[in-house]
Formats: structure tokens, sequence, C-alpha cells
């Protein structure tokens, strides 16, 4: 293992901004794997922390292959985790909506450059990545549509979706779908949790990483078996909102099938008590995103469903 500075951007009143990176093996650019670049993903800072651990030991063993360089970024955003932001201190801005980058620009825009620098070439490109919004997610994999994109990859870590998006306007600025344009077939891995660590989930992720490589030939190791991956389209995802705001009280979990029509959580008073809204399946299906903070505003949305 070879531990190094990829970027350093340094400050007048704080120690640098230092973005190390974990290299392992030696040779072509196989896999690039980038954790936290919010301040709220300490969920996936923890993941790269654990596959740091496994790296080290596989390579003692010398289980990877021959001519293969892998590497992990744990943490890009230091500043922000150390104070409890999501986004860039300064100005509120998000990192990952900043790639390419640009060498003169803001601030941000800065780091996506030098980090986006260090990450082109690779041919894979795992970023373990978190939702805007608070909730959990049934762990799954993530490509960006360009054309570009070769789906059945998603298969090979064996996680139980894989989901395909259309980009939007505001996706051509993350580093997945530059990673694309610039031929990385690039993933977006999701966890249960973001800013709290789960071990559980964690370990889930950690296995379709070792999974992939596998399938990747990129390293020979034991994994626990997987699922059959189903690929599924993002516009087959219901998204459901709240009426009325008030005290959350969920009635289902992610993973269950819930029914169309189906109740799947209530609002409270939150003065009273009383339920003044439920909140009922759109579809027949598999939930497979669920708020989960005891406060709701109105309009937020609350559940994802994939439908059968």
């Amino acid at each position: 293992m070879k531990k190094e500075i990829l970027y350093s951007l340094k400050s007048p009143y704080r120690d640098s901004l230092d973005v190390v990176g974990y290299r392992f093996g030696s040779g072509e650019k196989s896999v690039a794997i980038v954790g936290a670049i919010r301040g709220n993903e300490v969920q996936q800072m923890y993941i790269c922390s654990q596959l740091i651990q496994v790296f080290q030991k596989l390579e003692q063993e010398n289980r990877f292959a021959e001519n293969m360089e892998l590497l992990v970024i744990p943490c890009v955003n230091y500043y922000s985790m150390n104070i409890g932001k999501r986004f860039w201190p300064m100005d509120n801005t998000d990192i990952n909506r900043m790639f390419p980058g640009y060498d003169l620009g803001e601030t941000t825009q800065r780091i996506a450059d030098g980090l986006f620098q260090k990450l082109q070439g690779y041919t894979y490109g795992i970023q373990l990545t978190s939702f805007y919004q608070t909730g959990n997610f049934l762990p799954h994999v993530k490509m960006m549509e360009t054309q570009l994109t070769e789906h059945n990859l998603m298969k090979w870590f064996g996680l139980q979706y894989g989901i395909i998006r259309t980009p939007r306007p505001y996706d051509t600025t993350t580093l997945n779908y530059n990673w694309q344009i610039w031929e990385t077939n690039a993933f977006s891995l999701y966890s249960s949790e973001t800013d709290r660590i789960d071990a559980q989930s964690c370990e889930v992720i950690v296995q379709a990483i070792l999974r992939f490589l596998n399938y990747a030939e990129l390293l020979t190791v034991h994994t626990t078996p997987g699922y059959q991956t189903e690929l599924v389209e993002e516009s087959n995802i219901s998204q459901i909102r709240t009426g009325q705001g008030g005290i959350f009280q969920p009635c289902v979990r992610i993973g269950e099938c819930v029914e169309n029509g189906q109740l799947l959580g209530q609002i409270l008073h939150p003065i009273e008590g009383h339920v003044i809204a439920e909140i009922k399946a759109d579809h027949t299906g598999v939930l497979y995103f669920a708020y989960n903070q005891p406060l709701i505003h109105e309009n937020t949305m609350c559940f994802k469903i994939i439908h059968n």
C-alpha cells in the first residue's frame, strides 16, 4: 500500500486540505474508489476505511492480479466534515456538482479539478455516495445513461437492484457523469445510511465491491453470495410525498413488498397527537427508500417504491 497526497488546498486560517489516496498494486489504472465528497457522508468514509483494511490484507496475500492498480480516496471534504456540514462551509456549494472542475475557478471548482485530474484514465470508477435527503435506502448501485454505459456491469456487484438514471442537466456536473464521458465505467453505490455508521450495510457494500473485483478478474477472494441483480429504469420508481407536515410515523420498512393503496405511514398533529394524514402506496412494488426523521414538512418525499 502506498499513501500519498493527491491534492492539497492551502488555507490562511487552518491546516491545508489534503486529499489523501491509498494505492494498492501497480500497473494499469484499473479501479478508483471515492468515499466522502460531502461533509455528512460519514458512512461512505467508514466503508472506505474498511476497504483499506481488507485490501491491505489481500495485498499481503498476493491476491491482486498483476499489472493493476487500485486507488481508494476515503474523504475529499474534511473541512465540512469537521463542522458537521454537508456542503462546502464557505459558500454552501456541493463539490459533486462541480466536475470536471476548473483550476482557476471557485474553491470547490478547484478541488473538483484537482481530484478529477487524478481520477481520469481508470477502467472502473466507484463512488460511495448519498441522497440529498435524509432517509434509509436498500443498498443498490446506480449508473448514468450516457450512451457509453454498460448496464450489465452493475450485476457484478450482486446487489438487489441496479438503477439506470437518465441524467438531468444538473447531473452533468457530477463525478459519475464526467467519469462516464471520459470513458470510465462509473458506478454510484448507496448504502442504507449517510451521516450515521451502519456496520451491517457497510459490510454489504464491502462484499459487493469485492464481488465486483472478482468478476473483473482484478483479485481472487472468497465473498458472500449476492443477488441476481434486477436492472430498473429510474422512471419505474415512484416518489411519495407528504400532504401535510407533522410527526412522521412509518408503518413499513425498506425492502418490504407493498400493495397499491396500502398504508405506509401516518402524520400526527405535533401538539395534539391525532392522525391528520395517511400516506398510501401509489403502486405495487418494493419499498426501497424511507424517510427516517421524526418530524416532516409538507410535500417532503417520504418513500420510494420500485414498481413490480
